[in-house]
């Protein structure tokens, strides 16, 4: 293995490919004589050496990064004008998408909905149980221009309808549950028997790929009530001045068992899936912190969360999900703003920056050197003897992929990824 000293001082000699459009050509910048100066001999004469003896006609390749988005969107009664606000953004959102960071994007798009079951206690009266099994993490169907359901449960971003389909989509109406879960809802989606069952069948099967990334986008003006449990454990109540949900969390599935089921996502080659989150949901539009209020201004007490007015009830499981997939809270913002541009095109840039990309002909992970160009143009040097990249080998019928960490996690703006092979010749 090549100590960490001499992969710095060879860095620079490589294949090298830029995620852009320009390639590199080869160049021999470290010679055996090089090597024999700094006290070294050859590693080509290494037994079971990889490096190659001379650099390789083909450089490495990265991938086109392919990523699939389900928005999850809050069919409840409240809903109407913030799903006509996202839809209003979604050109903009779209755009940001296919620019990209550096790396071509291949992308599509399903909905589910935040409806699972409802569950209601009924002054001097049994609990009334509600589900729906039209929804319960299931692809809503695309509709045409005339508003009526298609076969089509997703939209691929080569699709020149993309933009119409894709607004008429996240208006799903306000006739769902009044008991969001969209943890539970996303579960359902992709983590559960559902999706493996054909579309055909009302399942989900086909939309998450082999070697995509998943962007769930939870759209949402209330806090989460998933459980995993059925019948639900918790009921809400009538009185509008208690917020059930939050009254009686510790009843919920624990908002960590959620998250450690959506990292342990694999695709169908057994990869493990990259997961981002992303929540607009009821916290504070000046910090985006979760408080719980009450509302009298309206004359009835209602329980909303503090610095947003159009929230009912206040987000903590919604922002602790969120900030679980990143502490710094960039994929978190306010329900209660007044437009969604600068929100959804926030999350386009986080989606576009991947932590991992793939690669091919790469003879050794030990021999790869990393260079992510950044906004202000300085370029962050990563290795995997450093322990800023990780390596996963390739299988079967999947690329090796190389994990970004530390102080070499991709930011947005990033302009460039280039891989480089250190050779010797």
């Amino acid at each position: 293995m090549l100590a960490p000293s001499l992969l710095d001082a060879v860095r620079g000699c490589a294949s090298a490919l830029e995620a852009d459009v320009k390639v590199h050509t080869c160049a021999h910048l470290l010679t055996l004589s090089a090597l024999l100066a700094v006290g070294c001999h050859s590693p080509v004469d290494d037994a079971g050496s990889t490096v190659p003896e001379t650099c390789e006609a083909t450089p490495p390749v990265v991938a086109p990064q392919k990523t699939d988005i389900l928005f999850v969107i809050d069919n409840s009664s409240s809903m109407q004008e913030e799903q006509q606000g996202i839809a209003t953004e979604l050109p903009a959102f779209v755009s940001a998408l296919k620019a990209g960071s550096g790396v071509a994007q291949e992308f599509r798009v399903g909905v589910i909905t935040t409806s699972v079951y409802q569950r209601l206690t009924i002054t001097n009266g049994p609990d009334s149980i509600r589900s729906f099994p039209d929804q319960e993490g299931r692809l809503q169907p695309v509709k045409d221009e005339a508003g009526q359901p298609t076969l089509e449960r997703f939209i691929e971003s080569t699709d020149p309808l993309l933009l119409d389909k894709f607004q008429r989509l996240v208006a799903q109406g306000t006739t769902g549950s009044g008991q969001e879960t969209p943890f539970e809802a996303v579960r359902l989606a992709v983590a559960s028997p559902l999706a493996q069952q054909p579309l055909e069948e009302g399942g989900n099967a086909g939309f998450l790929r082999d070697g995509a990334r998943l962007l769930v986008v939870v759209v949402s003006d209330e806090e989460d009530c998933s459980s995993m449990q059925r019948p639900p454990p918790v009921s809400l109540v009538q009185d509008t001045s208690v917020d059930a949900c939050n009254r009686d969390a510790d009843k919920l599935t624990p908002v960590e068992d959620y998250y450690k089921a959506f990292q342990g996502l694999y695709d169908g080659r057994g990869a493990s899936r990259e997961v981002l989150w992303a929540t607009i949901g009821p916290v504070a539009l000046s910090d985006k912190r979760a408080e719980q209020v009450t509302d009298t201004s309206g004359g009835k007490p209602a329980v909303r969360n503090a610095d947003c007015p159009t929230s009912y009830g206040a987000g903590f499981r919604q922002s602790a999900l969120a900030q679980a997939f990143d502490s710094t809270r960039a994929n978190l913002d306010s329900i209660c703003r007044s437009d969604y541009q600068q929100t959804l095109l926030g999350i386009a840039e986080l989606a576009t920056v991947a932590q991992s990309v793939d690669v091919v002909n790469l003879p050794d992970p030990r021999l790869a050197v990393v260079e992510v160009t950044r906004a202000n143009g300085s370029v962050q040097t990563c290795t995997v003897a450093n322990g800023d990249i990780r390596y996963e080998p390739s299988g079967e019928d999947r690329s090796a992929r190389l994990f970004f960490l530390g102080p070499c996690l991709r930011r947005v703006g990033d302009t460039k990824v280039e891989v480089k092979v250190l050779c010797a010749g």
